[in-house]
């Protein structure tokens, strides 16, 4: 059975890919847009700013576009398939050729590349999507996609400056995914967030698995397939689950999760962490993946 969140249909459009396979008033080949916000919810429901978050979008990926009513937009998120709404003010034409993603949990756009900077920085999130035009000394000239700027609301892309030591190359994966999960320590719990200002257990199993060139869902219940089961004493990066959570070990006795109980990303033991999930209801570690970067 098709898992609804990964199926780019909601009765009145579909992916033209679809055709045939599931009912729709109509079939529509997907629009590829970027989102143009720091960040954005992807929801369950449009016309409800209350309706469920699923996840977030950060600013530079592709959201695949299949139905827009002004308001809100239908479709499909390029990095991991889930679909929903976001809104439609989020999400502009591409204009961006991205070329290096935003590694540090976060970094700021600056005006001018120097320490000594203009005022009113842009904070800006891990995941981010820029063009880096030029270095200079120790910065990037970049483009970013952007759908709104104090100086002209109608601009949909501006430019900046941030620290080269930030940005990684696209086509340059991380090694080791429990490092890029370390630098997400101490960031604020968020349910569905998937950013550096906010992030859910999942959204950072899923954050450290893609910078690593591994291909990831977003929910705990869907990376519980991943890699295999892992056997014997607890290896770095194993991911550990419980219904409805999952950690990624440090080493044989920690772990590194978003914690809804310590609201934050936290270091903690596993036994302790295991015993303390048990005793509030939520039940016993269900598994254990090993996931095998791939090399290069």
């Amino acid at each position: 059975m098709s898992d609804p969140r990964l199926v780019p249909a909601n009765g009145r459009v579909a992916n033209e890919a679809l055709r045939g396979t599931v009912e729709a008033d109509r079939y529509v080949t997907p629009t590829p847009m970027t989102v143009g916000h720091v960040t954005t919810p992807l929801r369950a429901q449009p016309h409800d700013i209350g309706a469920p978050r699923q996840k977030e979008l950060i600013l530079g990926e592709t959201f695949d576009m299949l139905e827009d009513d002004g308001t809100w937009a239908f479709g499909q998120c390029a990095r991991d398939g889930y679909v929903g709404y976001v809104v439609r003010a989020a999400l502009v034409e591409p204009t961006v050729t991205a070329t290096h993603v935003i590694a540090a949990r976060q970094s700021l756009l600056i005006d001018h590349p120097r320490i000594r900077n203009a005022d009113e920085p842009l904070p800006l999130s891990f995941g981010t999507r820029v063009e880096v035009l030029e270095s200079v000394d120790d910065f990037a000239s970049v483009l970013i996609p952007f759908t709104f700027d104090d100086r002209d609301a109608h601009k949909t892309t501006t430019g900046g400056y941030l620290p080269l030591a930030h940005l990684r190359p696209l086509d340059q994966h991380e090694p080791d995914p429990v490092a890029v999960a370390e630098r997400f320590l101490g960031t604020p719990y968020h349910w569905g967030g998937d950013s550096g200002f906010g992030i859910d257990c999942s959204g950072l199993v899923q954050a450290a698995l893609i910078a690593c060139g591994i291909a990831c869902p977003r929910d705990s219940d869907q990376q519980i397939t991943l890699g295999e089961a892992a056997t014997g004493p607890t290896r770095r990066g194993d991911l550990i689950f419980w219904k409805g959570h999952v950690a990624m070990a440090l080493d044989e006795q920690v772990m590194i999760h978003a914690s809804a109980h310590r609201m934050a990303v936290v270091q903690e033991g596993i036994e302790a962490a295991a015993a303390r999930i048990a005793a509030q209801g939520d039940g016993p570690i269900i598994a254990r993946r090993r996931i095998t970067p791939p090399r290069g």
